[in-house]
């Protein structure tokens, strides 16, 4: 076959792979992949299914806080494919079983490859990239617990495949070598390759697989080591394959044992039909994304169904198939705000497993997740953020797991020491001292009155007066470390002395610069009293100074002033910062405090301005899908100021139409009369027909269907 042959052959595969199967509607086509997958958005253009186990993709760099899911786009080079990824974190782990196909002479070296950008595609459940230098298209696919990878050699070189057991995705280049503290390598036979590995990167854990070649290789070699400490092999495989010649790799992983990857390689990818698996992916994904139904521009599509699908790719399911699931990467500092509350409207059917989920670990560990990874506890962040989770889906009528567990789970939790919760010195203060807590003190005083206001409710649910009433009192902690003076939450001593001096711009981070707040400074932070807005304007004096301080707030000087390391930090409005966490209710605000004009306008603004249809398409870290349940929530016209409950501020919805498929049929549709790029502002809401007057909806008004209408112009009707 001549050179030009096999590039005709090329195009037709790439053509092949961008056709789409026939659907009502393919959501699938609206998914970009690769936005958020440049800069500060951490994300990855992998092959994955909802909620699954693996994510498939490329790595492009390694060992630096720019790659914690291993790829940036503005590279031009590929390292290989990895097995799992964290999507939009902020922290390095996972990237496991790197391969990489290649021609040619054996290097004792890293391989890589220049890539072309116009050769790389990826859709929901798909990637697809052409290896430059060895003339190599490598596709891959995937279910919720294997992969299976096509690669196609068009270089008349000798076929290899690399497969490197000891990388993954690690902080710095000394931890690649030394985060590997066991690990086994069994040939099967030639076809078939099957071992653990015990690594410690952010968490010590021990992951299961079994890789299968759809031809037996006829040699391997053993690559040296790179660094004495390393525990795991490379290899390099030789296949007989001929120019043009296919070789198809599975791979399947479990968390449990061997035997339990290859359960799951039996199960869910018993054949060899790339392009069958390629489709159920396909399929898989848009049962998710069509639960939301949308009338908008092309842009406005890319926008929101991308965000559904970063919304989607975790918690991940790590149990086998044949096990009940058990739901790990959560990151609830984050996702306790949006992510959850939206899964308890378009994902339903998962909320008890995740609840499950949480309460198994308290049992391994005394106390709830608090950013949990593979079932374990990276102590990452603060507060204890499965309570409003857990307690929300309670109040929203989620009844298949044990409550009286639930509650006492998050009892113990709010009250029992463990790391980043210091009950004793709470209690006996009634906020941490930064005398006594040396780091993020007025943070973790704001995120637990929250949690302590979120286990109040329970217990009030459960008839547990006493505790209902212990946790409603801590739940106003808040309020002792308001300065009325600065009219800001400012750190305490032991002694009950203010911070001095008070730099109240000054952005802190716990892992590298200590101070009072976590990853942002004194205006971002006094806002987070989720669960009392009326107490905060109080405290204020008033709803006209509490909406002119967040005048302020959105007004001035968009400059940092930090300490160490802030750049997490982002998706600045004056200092309102979209692109962290603490920050995302506070443009709802003004809807409580009597001034909806100004919650209309900003949300329009955020909308248009850090959510773009382009590789750089976040203003931070998109956080396990928290900056995209924003967007979702925020389009559809409503957010969950006050996560637990069922109650949803209303601001103002940002596409013509929206239809929320729910279970037994029902739909909630939203409808913006008169919407356009100039009117923004809300003149008035009917719900099922009828006015609406109220600053909230709520869950169960959603779920028990109809139709909310939003009427729109171009001026703030104050």
């Amino acid at each position: 076959m001549t050179k030009t042959c096999l590039w005709v052959l090329l195009v037709c595969m790439i053509v092949i792979s961008c056709s789409s199967a026939k659907y009502e509607e393919d959501y699938t086509q609206y998914v970009n992949p690769f936005v958020g997958a440049s800069e500060f958005g951490h994300c990855f253009p992998g092959a994955c299914t909802p909620f699954g186990m693996i994510q498939a993709g490329p790595e492009t760099g390694n060992c630096d806080w720019a790659y914690c899911s291993g790829y940036q786009y503005q590279d031009s080079t590929i390292n290989g494919f990895s097995q799992t990824r964290l999507n939009g974190t902020g922290c390095t782990d996972l990237g496991d079983l790197l391969m990489l196909p290649f021609t040619g002479e054996i290097q004792q070296k890293q391989y890589k490859s220049i890539i072309d950008k116009k050769n790389e595609l990826a859709f929901p459940g798909y990637y697809s990239v052409i290896l430059n230098d060895f003339k190599i298209k490598a596709e891959m696919t995937a279910t919720p617990h294997t992969a299976i990878y096509r690669y196609t050699y068009l270089n008349e070189k000798k076929p290899h495949l690399l497969i490197d057991f000891q990388s993954a995705m690690a902080g710095n280049t000394d931890q690649l070598h030394k985060h590997i503290t066991e690990a086994t390598v069994n040939f099967e036979n030639t076809k078939t390759i099957s071992g653990f590995t015990r690594t410690q990167v952010w968490v010590d854990r021990t992951y299961y697989y079994v890789i299968e070649f759809s031809k037996p290789f006829v040699s391997e070699i053993q690559l040296p080591k790179q660094n004495e400490e390393e525990k795991a092999p490379r290899y390099v495989f030789d296949f007989d394959l001929k120019q043009g010649e296919e070789l198809l790799v599975k791979v399947s992983l479990s968390s449990k044992s061997i035997d339990g990857a290859k359960k799951n390689l039996q199960t869910e990818m018993s054949g060899w039909n790339f392009d069958e698996k390629r489709e159920a992916a396909k399929g898989n994904w848009n049962n998710y994304l069509s639960r939301v139904q949308i009338e908008g521009t092309k842009e406005q599509k890319s926008i929101f169904y991308t965000s559904m699908y970063h919304l989607l790719i975790q918690p991940n399911n790590i149990a086998d198939v044949n096990e009940p699931p058990f739901y790990s990467t959560l990151s609830l500092w984050d996702t306790y705000r949006a992510a959850h509350p939206l899964f308890t409207l378009l994902c339903p059917e998962h909320v008890d497993g995740f609840v499950n989920s949480m309460l198994q670990q308290y049992d391994q560990q005394g106390f709830l997740p608090i950013w949990a990874l593979w079932g374990k506890e990276t102590f990452c962040m603060i507060g204890n953020h499965a309570v409003p989770v857990i307690a929300d889906a309670f109040l929203k009528g989620f009844r298949g797991f044990d409550s009286e567990k639930a509650f006492q789970a998050i009892k113990r939790s709010l009250t029992e020491n463990h790391p980043n919760s210091d009950w004793n010195v709470y209690n006996e203060f009634g906020y941490y001292p930064f005398d006594r807590v040396s780091v993020e003190s007025v943070s973790r005083t704001m995120e637990s009155v929250y949690d302590d206001y979120c286990a109040a409710q329970f217990a009030k649910a459960l008839n547990k007066e006493d505790d209902y009433l212990y946790f409603s009192k801590r739940s106003q902690f808040y309020k002792n470390l308001f300065d009325p003076q600065t009219k800001l939450m400012r750190g305490k001593d032991s002694n009950n002395n203010w911070r001095t001096p008070f730099k109240t711009f000054e952005l802190s981070h716990a892992g590298s610069s200590g101070g009072d707040y976590t990853e942002g400074n004194a205006w971002q932070y006094t806002w987070h009293v989720q669960h009392d807005i009326p107490g905060l304007i109080k405290l204020m004096g008033g709803a006209d100074y509490f909406t002119s301080k967040l005048d302020s707030l959105f007004e001035m000087s968009s400059t940092k002033e930090g300490r160490g390391f802030v750049m997490d930090v982002t998706g600045l409005i004056g200092q309102y910062a979209h692109g962290n966490e603490p920050s995302h209710h506070i443009a709802y605000l003004y809807a409580l405090a009597g001034k909806p004009w100004k919650t209309q306008k900003l949300v329009n603004e955020i909308c248009r301005t850090k959510y773009l249809d382009q590789i750089n398409g976040l203003c931070g870290n998109d956080d396990c899908g928290q900056m995209s349940a924003w967007y979702i929530f925020s389009s559809l016209g409503f957010y969950p100021v006050n996560p637990c409950g069922g109650e949803y501020v209303l601001g103002a919805p940002q596409l013509k139409k929206g239809v929320i498929r729910l279970p037994k049929g029902k739909t909630f549709t939203v409808e913006a009369i008169n919407y356009s790029p100039e009117n923004i502002y809300v003149q008035s809401i009917k719900l099922n027909g009828k006015p609406y007057n109220r600053k909230v909806i709520t869950h169960q008004n959603i779920i028990n269907g109809g139709i909310l209408r939003f009427y729109m112009g171009n001026q703030a009707k104050k």
